[in-house]
């Protein structure tokens, strides 16, 4: 009896994991400014969805560190101590969609930046480059995560992580066992210069002034999904993922 139970629930969730892995999810944007909790929800739904995180940064070092015309470029521009320009960045995304894994779905990280290139990226979806023969435009997923100010400081500031593991925790909210000492290999935890105070409120300027441009573009177009991002972790993965489940109903 009991071994047919177990033979039950591992069919149920092999069930449920080829639904997600058959299915397309389509785009997906997070919102937000820094501590907001926008890198645990990519990862959550990368891991559920099974679909990649597709992150700007990531991209631009690998076009670098192999030597592609595209990296030959941006290296030359970082050299001079200029920014990356939109269209640049922009080839690099437009190259990374078309790779298989981002077929049925990805996450976007740190894209787009500007209003410029959300309205890019809504001209290159309206193309369908990746998939003809699809009947319907996978238009982005928007979800903004709104948290407090004073909450982001006390996030952030409160941020310690570990430099052998990587494990992050917070000295308010998830403390390690014994103060400031890695759970995992006992390694002495650390704040990073971009939690810092002076770092992290120009960083929450810059956000508002350059990045919230793209919330109101998605306003408009009616696709801009707002979310408290002040209640607990777990929750706001919930919402989340019924977010993403009732899109594709």
């Amino acid at each position: 009896m009991w071994e047919a139970a177990g033979n039950t629930v591992r069919e149920a969730l092999a069930n449920s994991m080829a639904q997600e892995t058959s299915r397309d999810l389509g785009p997906v944007v997070l919102l937000g400014p820094p501590g907001a909790g926008k890198g645990t929800q990519s990862k959550r739904i990368m891991e559920k969805y099974l679909i990649p995180q597709v992150s700007t940064g990531d991209i631009l070092r690998q076009n670098v560190d192999q030597g592609t015309e595209l990296g030959h470029i941006a290296k030359a521009v970082m050299a001079r101590g200029e920014l990356v320009s939109d269209d640049l960045v922009c080839e690099m995304v437009r190259l990374r969609l078309k790779e298989p894994d981002c077929k049925r779905g990805y996450v976007l990280d740190g894209f787009p930046r500007t209003a410029a290139q959300a309205g890019w990226l809504d001209a290159l979806l309206d193309d369908r480059l990746f998939d003809n023969s699809r009947p319907t435009r996978a238009w982005p997923i928007v979800i903004r995560l709104d948290v407090d100010y004073n909450q982001l400081l006390l996030r952030i500031t409160g941020r310690r992580s570990c430099p052998t593991c990587g494990r992050i925790y917070n000295v308010r909210f998830q403390p390690a066992s014994v103060d400031c000492v890695c759970d995992i290999d006992g390694t002495r935890l650390i704040t990073r210069n971009d939690d810092r105070l002076e770092v992290i409120q120009p960083r929450i300027t810059a956000y508002q002034e350059q990045t919230r441009p793209v919330a109101d573009y998605y306003q408009r177009t009616g696709r801009l999904i707002s979310l408290n991002g002040d209640q607990p972790m777990d929750v706001v993965t919930e919402h989340i993922f019924r977010i993403l489940d009732d899109h594709h109903a």
